[in-house]
Parts: C-alpha cells; sequence; structure tokens
C-alpha cells in the first residue's frame, strides 16, 4: 500500500466514525419518563409561578408542566413529549398539551389525543393547601 491508498483509507475511516456518531445523536429516544418519581412544592405566591394563579396559565418546573385549567383545577403531567422529546405547551381553549414540533396532541390527563406520538405523558398528582401546590407521582 503507497502513501496515498493510507492516507485515503484513514481519511475514509475518520468519515465513517464520524458520521456513525452523528446518526447516533439524531436516533429517536424514549423521552417517557415514566420511572422518575415527581415530589416537589411550589409556593403560589412566589413571581415565578405567577402564571398560576390565573386560569389557563402554566409553568415549567423540574420536568413537569403545570397548568391551571379555565376551571381552576390544576393538572401536571411531563414536558417532555414521547415522540422527540420537545416540550409540550398547554393549551386552555382545548384543556390539552400541544406539541408544536411535530403535531402530537394530549388530552389533560396526558393520553395521546394526536399523533405522531404514541405514548401518553406522565400524569401527576396536584395537590392545593393554601398556597401551596404539591406536584408529585
Amino acid at each position: 500500500m503507497d502513501r496515498k491508498e493510507f492516507l485515503a483509507l484513514v481519511g475514509t475511516s475518520f468519515g465513517v466514525i464520524a458520521v456513525a456518531g452523528c446518526l447516533q445523536s439524531c436516533k429517536k429516544q424514549s423521552t417517557n419518563p415514566s420511572a422518575a418519581t415527581v415530589d416537589f412544592t411550589l409556593d403560589l405566591n412566589a413571581p415565578a409561578n405567577a402564571a398560576l394563579l390565573t386560569n389557563g396559565g402554566y409553568i415549567y418546573s423540574n420536568s413537569v408542566i403545570i397548568a391551571k385549567t379555565m376551571t381552576g383545577t390544576f393538572i401536571a403531567v411531563s414536558q417532555a413529549c414521547t415522540h422527540q422529546g420537545q416540550t409540550v405547551m398547554y393549551q386552555s381553549a382545548g384543556n390539552n398539551f400541544h406539541c408544536n414540533a411535530h403535531g402530537a396532541s394530549f388530552s389533560s390527563s396526558g393520553s395521546v389525543t394526536n399523533g405522531p406520538a404514541n405514548t401518553a405523558l406522565k400524569q401527576y398528582t396536584c395537590t392545593l393547601t393554601g398556597t401551596s401546590l404539591r406536584v408529585n407521582g
């Protein structure tokens, strides 16, 4: 093997390694944190949680999206869409969660109502005591 062949072979090898690394990072990953335990409390008087004082408002905390429905009930689900991990948003008019990245929709309890996601968002329990909202599950 001459020098030119050797350098071509080395260059090709590095190219294959680089492409393989890129493809590995682009593969679909499971984003359903069903095994994760969540247990935290929010002070609704804190400025960071002010959106939860208004019906239809929502915030993100500890990888969870917490929303106050138009009827004043608190709901919480995992914030990462189970399709490809993008952050979901709460839509108060439809009382559902939506992922703008690929159009997946979820009910207020996290179940899939429109694909491409086919796994529900993890739902958490919300308990209001005074101005403290505990989210756990």
